[in-house]
């Protein structure tokens, strides 16, 4: 009774003209702030937020949070009509979206990405509204070793993008945590691999890695292949099949279900929801062979974890003052501004406010749906402009994003140089995603190992006495073990198989 009176009291607040007003403006600027390629969620919600100090709280909390959800669609588009990613969360639905488009299917990419962003993003609200108090008890219980726990099952996805050379799919793994090591130890503040360039001190940045590897070295790909096709499409080309629909929606429920238990985790975020789930799905699959190649689960299943992820990673922002992603430790900052602190107080103490916010999740995933469903024709459209002419805006959108982020010329060279190397990797067939889930999670998964280390006395014994820990654990070594096992029994059985005409023939001889 209690929830469905909050509940209602949230949607007074949220339905007030001038907060539903600015929950259209925030998803419909995040929609656009999203396509620009390495913009990403954070940087749209920092640039955007001195601009809503004027406001009322819980109006300018309202139009950030729609911002951080449109820029998550927005991402898509960009994905899977240029294959280049707004985002890093967006990454992975380049692998199947955009071979989607390049098979004149960009409108049904763009379809199942709204509809699985839509049902997943209601779904998750309801459970971010019903089950906040239990998963923020539950994260709390999260120390580092069984964030370290978490880090590496996520890392161990690697093998579900890896593409059909294992062993240059790990190799970038490898090199991606490793330049996540760059920089200055936050343990020890020894300083590791900088080349003694100042600009390195603080590690390489995320944005000019995606820029430089994706953005900037397809746009050199595409344009050294010379006379490409445009993609096309129609509104009558963003219809669904039945058959469509049933093979996308388990994977929009387990995306969003996975998606959501992974936003809740502080400091997982997005990114490692969308690594992960793909991961899960393709080995999961009883037919794997069109995943890469444009399978429509492989863009419901990270569209649907991806928005799932920004929902949940409200409850630990909310309830514990601990941001669930980088872009929510913006608007942590956002609630300091408003003198508004983050706890287990703020729903007694500002009960209007977090029912309100809470409430506009609903409202924002309706009008996401609503805009970019009969506006996807438009946002796909955009390619029948020739390249010469759209490739060269891209390029400096990608190249000032790289810039803004830091202010620094340094990343934007950075990104420029990391382009060739992009265009290599691409020549001789090194997959892109596992570098990025490498340097991504490579810096986490050694900071928790080492916190874990200093709590256990420098002994690994300390996840043998945290049951969560060890839980995540054995699913890390049954996510390897169980591929290599069903792989044998398939090779004896196809074995076994083969010989058997034969030794049935030699009976018969006998």
């Amino acid at each position: 009774m209690d929830l469905m009176q909050n509940m209602l009291n949230g949607f007074s607040v949220a339905l007030e003209p001038e907060n539903l007003l600015f929950c259209l403006v925030g998803v419909l600027l995040g929609t656009v702030i999203g396509m620009l390629p390495g913009m990403g969620s954070a940087s749209g919600v920092a640039v955007l937020l001195p601009l809503t100090l004027t406001l009322d709280p819980v109006t300018a909390l309202i139009m950030l949070a729609g911002l951080y959800y449109g820029t998550e669609y927005g991402s898509t588009i960009s994905a899977v009509l240029i294959s280049t990613p707004g985002d890093g969360a967006a990454l992975v639905t380049v692998i199947d979206g955009h071979q989607m488009a390049l098979k004149g299917r960009a409108g049904q990419a763009l379809a199942i990405a709204a509809i699985a962003s839509f049902v997943a993003g209601t779904i998750s609200v309801v459970f971010l509204s019903v089950l906040a108090p239990f998963f923020a008890a539950m994260s709390l219980n999260f120390g580092p070793p069984e964030m370290f726990a978490l880090m590496l099952l996520g890392l161990l996805t690697v093998g579900g993008i890896i593409g059909r050379n294992p062993l240059k799919g790990i190799l970038m793994a490898v090199v991606g945590a490793m330049i996540a090591m760059v920089g200055i130890d936050s343990q020890t503040s020894t300083l590791r691999f900088a080349f003694d360039r100042a600009e390195l001190y603080s590690g390489v940045s995320l944005v000019a890695v995606v820029v430089g590897i994706v953005a900037l070295a397809e746009l050199a790909t595409q344009g050294a292949s010379g006379h490409v096709k445009p993609i096309r499409t129609r509104f009558r080309d963003m219809i669904l099949s039945r058959k469509d629909l049933r093979k996308a929606s388990g994977a929009i429920g387990r995306g969003g279900l996975l998606g959501f238990i992974i936003g809740v985790l502080p400091g997982a975020g997005p990114t490692l929801a969308t690594f992960f789930t793909y991961g899960v799905e393709q080995r999961i699959a009883k037919d794997k062979s069109q995943f890469g190649h444009g399978d429509i689960r492989g863009v419901a299943a990270p569209e649907a974890s991806n928005n799932a992820a920004v929902n949940g990673a409200f409850i630990p922002t909310l309830t514990l003052g601990i941001p669930g992603s980088a872009t929510t430790a913006i608007l942590l900052g956002a609630f300091i501004l408003f003198d508004i602190q983050p706890g287990p107080q703020l729903f007694e103490q500002q009960g209007d406010l977090v029912w309100g916010l809470i409430a506009s999740f609903y409202i924002g995933n309706i009008l996401l749906l609503a805009l970019n469903l009969p506006l996807a024709p438009v946002f796909a459209s955009v390619l029948r402009i020739k390249y010469t002419y759209l490739y060269p805006v891209v390029l400096i959108v990608a190249v000032v994003a790289a810039y803004a982020v830091s202010s620094r010329l340094f990343d934007a060279f950075l990104a420029a140089g990391l382009a060739v190397f992009g265009v290599l990797m691409k020549q001789h067939g090194y997959p892109v995603a596992p570098l990025v889930l490498g340097l991504v999670l490579g810096g986490m998964v050694e900071a928790e190992l080492r916190r874990s280390l200093a709590i256990g006395d420098g002994t690994l014994g300390i996840f043998l006495d945290r049951p969560i820990a060890l839980l995540i654990l054995g699913l890390a070594v049954l996510l390897i073990a169980v591929p290599q096992v069903v792989r044998v029994l398939r090779r004896r059985s196809s074995h076994g198989l083969s010989e058997q005409p034969e030794a049935t023939r030699t009976g018969a001889d006998a």
